[in-house]
């Protein structure tokens, strides 16, 4: 399934999935349906809440047995067609163009995953921007910052002059855990989404100087995450992936998921002390060929009017526009520099 949250009128995110043609589903109107008209269920509108919740987190936090639920709810409704209404009548299954899509997920917790590939780390030390990997280093990304696909990365001009990208495949998690192996990690994969870190690197740069960097990735707007979640049934093999990141239509990042350092399964167990809660977010660090570390990076950094491009074979593509702080703040003042 490729699980997306929607909004068909402002302000009230669904949790949905993508149909074979491209419309969306309404998850937990499909199957209030299915069990009142299948499984002729009484109390088909309590059950269908508590087994496909409207919410996408909370569709996690019910592990296999709601996903399996969602598997069904969308099959049926594809069986129905368009005619499909929900219990009051409501519209199930919409056009793609009629809805807007948000970030897939808002996780509780986002682990973010640095250095893991080889190629990005000896990139860095070329540059001489770099920082001891022992092979990779985690920390936490900010959640308030995520955006969905074809919102607007904001660029602070008061901040930062070097705005970057980082194409990331990321890990969603299905199920709570705490210390367990490689060898269990595989049961805790819920799905996978595309990750774009964006990074103000000139704040980076100082923050290294203390061995430590967070801010310069955390600032609101800098964490691009969709299209959609593509459950981990649909890729049995995620280090299998070409990976690409276009500016403008032109190719900055091209790699494949095949040279990570350490495995998705070798880094979820590695965190997995810090505890996993149902629909957790987990990244698995960036390719080479990011503008800091290339020969004229000032040329390459992110501007206002940038249309990025992430990609991920069998995932989709992640849009974004970077806009300037006062086209995204109009009749606001211009903010202190600093």
């Amino acid at each position: 399934m490729r699980l997306v949250t929607f909004e068909s009128s402002p302000g009230r995110p669904r949790a949905g999935a993508l149909a074979p043609d491209g419309r969306v589903v309404d998850l937990n109107l499909a199957y209030s349906v299915y069990l009142r008209d299948v499984d002729n269920e009484p109390a088909f509108t309590r059950t269908a809440a508590a087994r496909v919740p409207a919410e996408m987190r909370a569709l996690f936090e019910g592990g296999d047995r709601s996903l399996d639920a969602a598997r069904l709810a969308l099959a049926f409704a594809v069986d129905r067609g368009e005619a499909l209404r929900g219990p009051a009548g409501e519209q199930i299954i919409h056009a793609a163009e009629a809805v807007k899509l948000r970030a897939p997920i808002q996780p509780k917790k986002f682990f973010h995953t640095a250095g893991n590939f080889r190629e990005h780390h000896e990139e860095a030390q070329k540059a001489g921007f770099s920082h001891p990997v022992l092979p990779w280093i985690v920390f936490f990304q900010n959640v308030d910052a995520i955006i969905g696909p074809g919102d607007a990365i904001v660029y602070p001009e008061h901040l930062t002059r070097e705005l970057d990208y980082e194409l990331e495949l990321a890990v969603v998690l299905k199920k709570a855990g705490k210390f367990f192996g490689k060898e269990e990690a595989a049961d805790y994969i819920g799905g996978y989404v595309i990750f774009n870190d964006v990074t103000a690197r000139d704040i980076q740069r100082e923050e290294m100087k203390s061995g430590v960097f967070s801010f310069c990735k955390a600032i609101d707007t800098f964490s691009p995450l969709g299209p959609w979640i593509v459950t981990a049934d649909e890729i049995p093999e995620p280090h299998n992936l070409n990976m690409e990141l276009r500016v403008n239509g032109k190719v900055r990042q091209r790699s494949h998921t095949g040279k990570m350092s350490v495995t998705i399964p070798e880094i979820l167990a590695h965190y997995s002390p810090m505890g996993y809660a149902p629909g957790d977010v987990l990244s698995t660090g960036t390719v080479s060929g990011v503008a800091a570390f290339s020969a004229d990076p000032q040329s390459l950094y992110l501007k206002p009017g940038d249309v990025i491009e992430c990609e991920i074979e069998r995932i989709g593509i992640l849009r974004n526009h970077v806009v300037s702080w006062a086209e995204a703040h109009p009749g606001a003042p211009p903010p202190r520099k600093v």
